[in-house]
């Protein structure tokens, strides 16, 4: 079991263990030590979200950089799929993103990207996760004889993602008479999202653009959507787009104010490439949270649906494995990877609006392709991970209502990758019982484990 990384890098809360200065410079030095050897000075691009954290973390983790003899380029403020797209277009060694994504301001967290612009593999994480262990034994090896490294600061890197966003939509300005309500979650998307939609041609209107370094994911976002429909009907927008803290994921809203989620985007996008012969291999792929409207669907239209863990690690990994140009999850993670290597709110944001803009249709039209069924997902506070299922009070709880469901829903019980949380998600055909099946089966976890 891994000491740091969990599911998506290193998280917790910022400036207690293992989110310290001191984990940070230990991680920055095992990254550049378990690059390969190719000779060469080490090229690590950095890049964080707006957290007050942020700061402490970068200039540590540059400090592990340096000290171990590579370079750190620093371009600032970005989003997570800007420091993919950037390790690769700068002939880069690695990529480093300080950032928590969707949780409050007082967590942060630390992933890599490798030379290619993918996640890390895990065998990879595990061997940088015990070099920051031995390091603890290992004071005083870097001596005259290793080639301190440099900082320098890149934050004109930026307008390069931007081109790189420009340049996957039709040259000009496309979007020319198009309202669309921008909610950037006073993240890392509040200076790309704007200058990007607007250089479209876009009408927009830009909230949670203000970023104080504590606010990010504050009542907005992608978790919080609220705000962002109130402006949708006020401005009488043609769509809302709504970015979490690091700007991988998207939740859009139509012009009448109704999520389009994940699961609804994937539908979206699957037919329009289908229909138009671009569709790889016939494979959708996406996680066991996605809705069974998602399925139901996909049968419909001939499509392949491959079911994967939650995580955009081992969607990517099916996606690559099957062959398939979209994957992603009902969280709003998806994945183009024909057009780049990681998901992108902004990227899913704009292929969005130009099968809306080439087919002519509302959003709210185009997403009446997906039924999406009676869905509650509640989380509980856990003191340990045990197993689920040997903890006999649990289990005879989520059978039970398995067995009430009878084959027209489902049950879904798993811990976050990311925090101290049970997930809990019952699908029915009835709202109402579906919560309370719920609320069964998080009465038993926090009974038991809570």
């Amino acid at each position: 079991m891994p000491e740091f990384f969990g599911t998506d890098g290193i998280r917790g809360k910022a400036n207690q263990y293992p989110m310290t200065a001191e984990v940070a410079l230990k991680a920055g030095r095992a990254l550049v030590r378990t690059l390969c050897n190719t000779g060469k000075r080490k090229q690590v691009l950095i890049g964080k979200d707006t957290r007050i954290s942020g700061d402490m973390i970068e200039c540590a983790i540059a400090a592990g950089i340096c000290s171990a003899g590579g370079d750190a380029h620093l371009c600032g403020v970005l989003p997570t799929p800007g420091v993919a797209y950037l390790t690769v277009a700068e002939s880069m060694d690695a990529g480093v993103v300080i950032s928590a994504s969707h949780n409050p301001y007082a967590d942060n967290g630390i992933k890599f990207f490798d030379s290619e612009g993918f996640k890390l593999s895990m065998e990879t994480e595990g061997a940088i996760d015990r070099m920051i262990l031995e390091l603890d034994q290992d004071v005083g090896k870097y001596g005259s004889d290793v080639s301190i490294g440099t900082v320098q600061s890149k934050p004109a890197l930026e307008r390069s993602y931007m081109d790189f966003l420009l340049r996957t939509m039709p040259s000009g300005t496309p979007l020319k008479g198009v309202k669309v309500v921008l909610d950037c979650s006073n993240g890392a998307t509040y200076r790309v999202a704007p200058y990007v939609f607007e250089s479209l041609g876009a009408d927009i209107t830009t909230i949670c653009a203000s970023p104080d370094g504590k606010n990010i994911n504050q009542g907005c976002g992608s978790q919080e959507t609220e705000r962002l429909k109130q402006e949708i009907l006020k401005n009488k927008a043609h769509i809302g787009l709504a970015f979490d803290g690091d700007g991988d994921r998207l939740i859009a809203m139509d012009e009448t104010g109704r999520n389009v989620t994940g699961d609804h985007i994937l539908a979206i996008c699957a037919k329009y490439l289908k229909d138009d012969g671009r569709l790889s291999n016939n494979v959708v792929v996406s996680t066991v949270m996605s809705n069974v409207g998602l399925h139901k669907v996909m049968e419909e239209l001939g499509v392949n649906l491959v079911i994967t863990d939650v995580g955009d690690r081992y969607v990517l990994e099916q996606m690559k494995a099957k062959g398939a140009v979209i994957g992603g999850e009902d969280s709003g993670h998806m994945i183009f990877l024909d057009t780049h290597t990681s998901g992108d709110g902004i990227l899913t944001g704009l292929k969005l609006l130009q099968i809306m803009q080439e087919t002519g249709q509302a959003l709210s039209v185009l997403s009446d392709i997906i039924k999406i069924y009676p869905q509650v997902l509640m989380n509980v506070e856990v003191k340990e991970r045990v197993d689920i299922y040997k903890v006999h009070e649990i289990k005879d709880v989520i059978l039970r209502i398995e067995n009430k469901l009878n084959n027209k829903g489902r049950v879904l019980v798993r811990y976050s990758g990311t925090q101290p949380l049970c997930r809990v998600m019952v699908e029915g055909l009835d709202p109402e019982k579906t919560r309370q099946y719920c609320l069964e089966i998080i009465d038993v976890i926090r009974e038991q484990i809570g």
